[in-house]
């Protein structure tokens, strides 16, 4: 991100101070650079503005999302995964704590529970080392998780829905099937190329299943250590999941719902926030859980959030109002237009497209940049492409560096390859998604 952010504001420096060098076009009795000047600190203030606003939605679906964690519905997704994690992931041990820490990371992904995601990836990834024969080197197991990781069908972002909101869009939840119809698009890509770049890539270390008695060494390690008792359980129910047609059952349900968005939208779209409150509440009660305790738990780690974005979102407002500022995002436009829009990508949704596998947090700051923009807003089609494109992949970057950091792998073989090529299908099936939605 240091490159990225130093990139757009030498770039927007240069081309204003090119302008006004060269005489360029003003407007009215101010110079380029003195364009820049001013919006380097609109930007910055409204960025500030922005995160205040958005402290309410945050606190709200993370209040929401902490009940439904609390009731167990982070077990039950995980229950239904593990049939088919079983089947992709042939080379891992069925019972083995690895295929529970992933299940559990995905399920926390598919929720937009990014913070919960990652303790269990990171424990993914140290447990799939363990099964590991050459350290150092990525096994296949390892290069498929974080390729599913990277694009991981996501039924409710979160983020994304409170950016919305706190930009006025009159649809915050809107984005919801065609994030869905993205994700799924993507994760299937993601599979697809991860299995078939392994055939190309380099050997892989062999994988082998561990003995019981090693593998009860193993966990009386990890206790000794001091591992967080509560994740261990949740790790351990992971390992018990439904029988496979409850699991093909649900996801025929989950991909049913995509066909139903498109013909009757308009009339749902108004009933997915409320319903979405009153269900979560309404799950938290039947599971016995202390809603009103519980919702104000989240709600306060949901207010910590928003803050410390503040200064993310000051960074990389500040660089793309420069950006816009100088003219040189107008340019790029001019120049890109013609040809991305005939595949259905405006050029104006080009920087979320190529930040997005780099920077979390900056695409999050080009998001809101795009969908604040009253040129644009959040209920346009380039409004609802970048929040698609934001809710529907991973930082793959970020994910490759934290998670092969933790167990010290250096030789990724393919894996990167399909991480990237997850990422290009979630932009491809977020156009088409947008487009079946939108015309």
């Amino acid at each position: 991100m240091n490159t990225v952010f130093l990139i757009i504001v030498a770039a927007a420096f240069v081309f204003a101070g090119g302008r006004q060098l060269a005489g360029g076009p003003h407007t009215g009795d101010t110079t380029p650079i003195e364009e820049v000047s001013r919006a380097v600190v609109d930007s910055a203030g409204g960025a500030v503005e922005l995160a205040i606003g958005l402290i309410g939605v945050m606190t709200l679906f993370l209040g929401l999302m902490k009940v439904a964690e609390k009731g167990g519905l982070l077990n039950v997704i995980s229950r239904l995964l593990r049939p088919v994690m079983i089947r992709l992931f042939p080379e891992v041990p069925p019972d083995h704590p690895a295929m529970g820490a992933m299940i559990l990371n995905m399920s926390a992904n598919a929720l937009g529970l990014g913070n919960a995601a990652t303790p269990f990836g990171i424990r993914a990834m140290q447990e799939l080392d363990k099964l590991n024969t050459r350290k150092g080197t990525a096994t296949n197991s390892m290069a498929l998780f974080l390729a599913i990781n990277t694009s991981s069908i996501t039924f409710l972002p979160t983020g994304v829905i409170a950016l919305r909101a706190s930009a006025g869009s009159a649809d915050p939840a809107g984005i919801l099937p065609t994030t869905l119809f993205a994700t799924l698009g993507s994760t299937i890509v993601g599979v697809l190329a991860a299995k078939l770049y392994q055939r190309f890539s380099s050997p892989a270390p062999a994988e082998y299943p561990v003995s019981q008695e090693t593998e009860e060494e193993k966990t009386e390690e990890v206790q000794d250590s001091g591992e967080d008792g509560e994740q261990e359980e949740m790790i351990a129910g992971a390992s018990q999941g439904y029988p496979m047609w409850v699991s093909l059952t649900a996801l025929f349900c989950v991909v049913a719902i995509i066909p139903l968005a498109v013909i009757y939208g308009e009339v749902i779209s108004p009933w997915i926030i409320p319903g979405l409150v009153t269900g979560f509440l309404v799950y938290g009660v039947i599971r016995r859980v202390r809603i009103y305790e519980v919702f104000v738990e989240g709600a306060k780690e949901g207010f910590q959030v928003a803050v410390k974005i503040i200064p993310y979102l000051v960074a990389i407002l500040v660089a793309v109002g420069m950006f816009r500022a100088s003219g040189a995002l107008e340019t790029m436009v001019s120049l890109l237009g013609p040809w991305t829009s005939q595949i259905g990508l405006p050029a104006e949704a080009l920087p979320m497209a190529i930040l997005r596998p780099l920077s979390g947090s900056g695409a999050y700051g080009v998001l809101a940049s795009i969908i604040n923009d009253p040129a644009v807003g959040p209920d346009s089609f380039v409004g609802y492409l970048v929040s698609t494109l934001q809710g529907s992949t991973e930082t793959t970057f970020y994910v490759l560096a934290v998670y092969f950091g933790a167990i010290q792998v250096r030789r990724i073989r393919h894996t990167m390859a399909a991480a990237l090529t997850a990422d290009a299908a979630g932009i491809i099936f977020a156009v088409l998604a947008c487009t079946m939605f939108l015309g």
